[in-house]
């Protein structure tokens, strides 16, 4: 046995081949070792006998409940409004009928209308725009709002051409229109 392990240690540990073989044998005993007190990882819960049956115990589920990821179910927050401000439909709509009203008008004249609705960002980029390229000539229904948070919703209105997304903030309590998109229908 002696005559073993010197060989072992002189000859084996010598040679990277070896340390290489000896490390893992060792991993391979830990792995072992882990997975003999971890128990078999296709377990479900603990057996129950009842009634001369055994059966697996395994975690209750609603087999009705669909969960898609990390949706909240809170309610979608309520847009906050200063006293005597107009409510973001009311904006979105007004800014909406300044938008569409856009033919026989100076693009002045048609920015203008929306400045009052319009965050400066916005206006800034409506500045020099020509309003004969705007793609809806009237709102056909009511505006729907989606809200994100206490001060940005989304408003959408249907257009003839399709559908206008206006996006407000109320940095203040007061609904200004940030972003425009249109979607045709």
């Amino acid at each position: 046995m002696r005559r073993f392990l010197d060989l072992i240690v002189k000859r084996l540990l010598r040679s990277r081949a070896g340390v290489a073989i000896v490390l893992f044998a060792i991993v391979l005993l830990i792995v072992g070792v882990a997975r003999g007190f971890s128990g078999n990882a296709t377990d479900r819960g603990p057996t129950v006998v009842s009634g001369g049956t055994a059966t697996t115990a395994g975690p209750s589920v609603d087999p009705s409940y669909n969960y898609d990821g990390p949706v909240s179910s809170l309610a979608p927050p309520t847009p906050s409004t200063s006293p005597g401000g107009a409510k973001p439909e009311a904006v979105g709509y007004a800014f909406a009928a300044a938008w569409t009203d856009h033919q026989n008008v100076s693009a002045e004249a048609w920015l203008d209308r929306m400045l009052p609705h319009a965050t400066e960002s916005l206006a800034a980029k409506l500045s020099g725009v020509d309003p004969a390229g705007v793609p809806a000539d009237r709102i056909t229904g009511e505006p729907v709002v989606a809200s994100y948070a206490e001060s940005v919703v989304d408003v959408t209105l249907p257009v003839d051409s399709g559908t206008l997304r206006l996006t407000l903030v109320a940095p203040e309590g007061r609904w200004l229109v940030d972003s425009v998109d249109w979607e045709r229908a």
